[in-house]
């Protein structure tokens, strides 16, 4: 006998110890399509949360260059407000959408008393005698307040925002950084501040501030790998357009010599129009490759697309022993796509398989149903497949094995049934041919 339970609960975790409650609040919801300051908002629930760690308040500083900024102020502003605030939250029903969008909405709340305040509050974060809040942030320490309106080191307007005697304060840090700082706090119920507590609230600070880390660092990577790209794309396209000026410039020199005949010159300029008719083509594709937009999906005639495929690629085919062959599968007409940047992927897919393929072989353009949600268009051919090296980067712009490619063809593809709503898989063996599959929605 197996038993079988889904690794993601869509409810928060409403029974068992506090430790595995909040567990179940914070490892959860970092599995959700949240953003970073939503996710905050989950961690300052779960500190907040009858069911939770149960403190009555939370605030949620945020570092900005060298100040502590007020961000949030999550929690209630009255006993009675207290009550009712976690019975709605800890409905059966209620996920974790609903929380965070019932949070965003009272954080988003302009006549919230706590929302007005928080948003007004800053503490210099390196003073030279630094006084809590910033001073828990700028030691590293997480700093436990009691007597708070005896307390030297509270700063007046820090005490005069949150009018209370006890509160907790937990710097979010990384080894290198410090990001910010919750500070917590029983302005409505009273209750004492516990060891217990503060140990589960400093390991929230802990993932809430490794949380931060890794979405900034994600946030480095993606615009690494972005000038990364944009250096890559620079010395291509230069290396691209290089080429053909560097030999219209030569026959332009030689057109300008007194010596020399008519028919060289002839030759020049049919040499020159050539080289002017590729660059055109090589801006041309790259236009095409960054513009992908489509406003309209209409339906397109299967038979029809594939008809003018077929006319567009037939000065390929002309003196080889190559078949280009079309099938759609009986009942099939058309597929909900936009028809110029269709007929475009399709000739790239199919012009591939003849560059493939040489002057010899068999290539096959179907249409089918996979099955009742996705309309398949494939292009097969019996080539020499793709190479292993390059199966994981064949949809990298500017990854070509041609000599004279420009390596957007498969990217261009890519984007385009990305921006159809569908998607592109690849089959190919070395020696064995290629299969490719663009999936689109049915009807």
């Amino acid at each position: 006998m197996i038993e079988r339970y889904h690794p993601f609960r869509h409810q928060f975790l409403q029974s068992g110890s506090k430790e595995l409650q909040i567990f179940s609040i914070l490892a959860q919801s970092f599995f959700q399509p949240f953003t970073l300051k939503d996710n905050l908002m989950v961690i300052l629930t779960a500190l907040t949360a009858g069911s939770g760690l149960g403190f009555n308040r939370a605030m949620l500083f945020l570092v900005d260059e060298d100040k502590l900024r007020g961000e949030f102020w999550l929690g209630p502003a009255s006993p009675e407000e207290a009550a009712s605030l976690w019975q709605i939250l800890s409905t059966h029903e209620i996920g974790y959408a609903e929380i965070i969008d019932y949070n965003r909405k009272l954080l988003l709340d302009e006549n919230n008393p706590l929302v007005q305040k928080i948003k007004q509050v800053s503490f210099p974060l390196h003073s030279p005698q630094p006084s809590l809040p910033a001073l828990a942030a700028s030691s590293r320490e997480i700093i436990h307040v009691r007597d708070a309106f005896n307390e030297p080191l509270v700063d007046p307007r820090f005490l005069e925002l949150i009018n209370v005697d006890e509160f907790l304060c937990i710097p979010l840090l990384s080894p290198d950084d410090i990001f910010g700082e919750i500070i917590l706090d029983n302005a409505i119920t009273r209750q004492p501040i516990k060891a217990q507590d503060i140990e589960l609230a400093s390991l929230c600070g802990l993932t809430a501030g490794n949380y931060i880390y890794v979405t900034k660092l994600q946030q480095r990577i993606v615009e690494m790998k972005k000038q990364a790209a944009l250096g890559e794309m620079a010395m291509f396209v230069t290396h691209q357009l290089r080429n053909p000026l560097v030999i219209i410039g030569g026959f332009v020199d030689q057109l300008l010599s007194p010596d020399l005949d008519e028919k060289k010159k002839m030759r020049n300029l049919r040499i020159i129009k050539d080289e002017i008719a590729r660059l055109e083509q090589i801006m041309n594709r790259l236009t095409r490759f960054f513009r992908i937009e489509i406003k309209e999906k209409v339906p397109v005639n299967l038979r029809e697309i594939f008809k003018i495929t077929v006319e567009t690629v037939k000065p390929l085919i002309k003196s080889t022993r190559i078949n280009l062959e079309t099938e759609v599968e009986p009942g099939l007409r058309h597929v909900l796509s936009d028809p110029v940047y269709l007929g475009e992927a399709l000739r790239n897919l199919v012009e591939n398989s003849l560059e493939a393929l040489k002057d010899r072989g068999l290539v096959r353009l179907r249409a089918f149903r996979e099955d009742e949600e996705w309309i398949v268009i494939s292009v097969e051919d019996n080539g020499p497949g793709i190479p292993e090296i390059l199966k994981d980067r064949i949809f990298e712009a500017f990854t070509s094995t041609k000599e004279r490619g420009l390596g957007l063809g498969l990217a261009y593809v890519k984007r385009f049934m990305e921006a159809s709503g569908g998607f592109i898989r690849v089959e190919s063996q070395e020696g064995q041919g290629t299969t490719i599959k663009l999936y689109f929605k049915a009807g």
